[in-house]
């Protein structure tokens, strides 16, 4: 009975730690998405205020939002903290949504559950101009 409930609190134990470097993850990939949505939409704002002005929403050119995104992954080193990092972008001239995912090795293995997971987060991000 004691190397039962022993092999009981392993599995707890793993599940927790394997949940934990989940959360992790997602919380990080929560902020890149997050920031590369906010680069994205302030870079295609200020390039719009310095060539005529905005209009009540600033438009969004999707080919440049998805250049802002990839020069945003780039600059911060984003695919070596997250080796595997796949994102894209779905952009309209009104928002841009970032998409990112990456694998996760789960620290401790479980039985019946895949040693690997993606993780993946969204974020979006549009520019309303106010008085």
């Amino acid at each position: 009975m004691i190397v039962g409930f022993f092999v009981v609190a392993l599995l707890v134990v793993a599940v927790a730690v394997d949940a934990s470097a989940a959360y992790l993850r997602r919380q990080g990939l929560d902020n890149l998405a997050d920031a590369a949505a906010l680069a994205a939409a302030d870079g295609i704002q200020g390039q719009q205020v310095y060539e005529g002005g905005l209009g009540e929403r600033a438009r969004i050119d999707p080919a440049l939002a998805r250049a802002y995104v990839a020069d945003y992954v780039r600059a911060t080193g984003a695919a070596t903290t997250y080796p595997g990092l796949r994102w894209q972008v779905d952009a309209t001239t009104e928002r841009v949504v970032v998409r990112v995912a990456a694998p996760l090795d789960l620290p401790l293995t479980v039985p019946g559950v895949d040693r690997a997971a993606t993780v993946s987060a969204t974020a979006a991000s549009y520019v309303v101009v106010s008085d």
